[in-house]
Parts: C-alpha cells; structure tokens; sequence
C-alpha cells in the first residue's frame, strides 16, 4: 500500500472534536478525541476510539461510563488544553470550569452540549480500542456550530 495514499485518504474522514471525560472514586480523567460516531439509532448507540495507553481509557475501563463534551467551531483553545493529562484542581479541570454528570464525568461549563454513556462494548485492537457506548443522558446548551479537525488545521489520522 502506499502509505502517502493511506495517510492523505484517511485525513478525508470528517471528524468533529470533543472532549471525552469519565471518573473513578476520586479520579478524573478527560482528553480531546476525534474518532467518534453514532453507530445505532435504537438503542442509540456511539463508538469512540480511545488511546489505550491514555489515562482517560483506564478511567473508561474502570468506570464503564463516560461524557462527551462537544465542542464549538470557536473552542479549538478547549480542545487544545485536553492534549496534555488531566489535572483536577478543585472545580477546575485543566484550567476548565466543570460540573460532574450523573456518572461522574466532567460537563464542562464551556461546551455547548454534551452526552453521557454507558459503555456496553469494547474491541481491543491496535493502539486504540474501539468503546462502542449506550447514550443514557444528552443536553443541549447553547445551538451552536461544532468543531471539526479540518477547521482546526491538525491532523489525527491516517
């Protein structure tokens, strides 16, 4: 295969960005993930792909929960503050005000909207495992335009 083609191919996948949070106990994890979708309408159901080697995935694996925060077009500041692993400093969480989700996720005050999941599946593969997750809990705040990586100029992918 040639791997340019591969790379530039890939890179064509729309993705929008989030920030993806869960909890266990006392700890708190988030990060900015881009490779998730809706995979079923009933029950409605998404897959997100997760770093194994990431924080943010032991806490999913731990917790079986998880929120995601969507982010607005104008947020690429947010997504970028989720690169880094998580520090919670009272109702702060890498400098970003949050509230706990029903499951203990952080909301963040910032973000537009957001879903709560439950986690039902789990295919490990490769460097990311696929989180396939029941929606158990959604709110929209403010009707605004997501973000997508191809507003941001990085790439993820390929």
């Amino acid at each position: 295969m040639d791997a340019e083609a591969k790379k530039k191919v890939l890179r064509m996948i729309n993705y929008g960005l989030y920030v993806l949070s869960a909890k266990q106990d006392a700890q708190v994890a988030a990060a900015t993930v881009n490779w998730l979708s809706q995979a079923s309408f009933n029950p409605p159901l998404v897959m997100v792909g997760l770093k194994k080697d990431s924080q943010t995935y032991q806490v999913v694996l731990k917790s079986m929960h998880f929120t995601v925060n969507v982010l607005g077009k104008e947020q690429k500041n947010i997504a970028q503050d989720f690169f880094k692993p998580s520090t919670v400093e009272g109702s702060k969480i890498n400098g970003h005000a949050f509230a706990p989700s029903g499951s203990g996720g952080a909301v963040l005050d910032e973000a537009p909207s957001w879903f709560e999941c439950k986690v039902t599946d789990i295919i490990d593969r490769g460097d990311h495992a696929v989180v396939v997750a029941e929606v158990i809990e959604a709110k929209v705040i403010r009707d605004e335009p997501p973000m997508f990586m191809r507003d941001t100029g990085w790439f993820y992918g390929g």
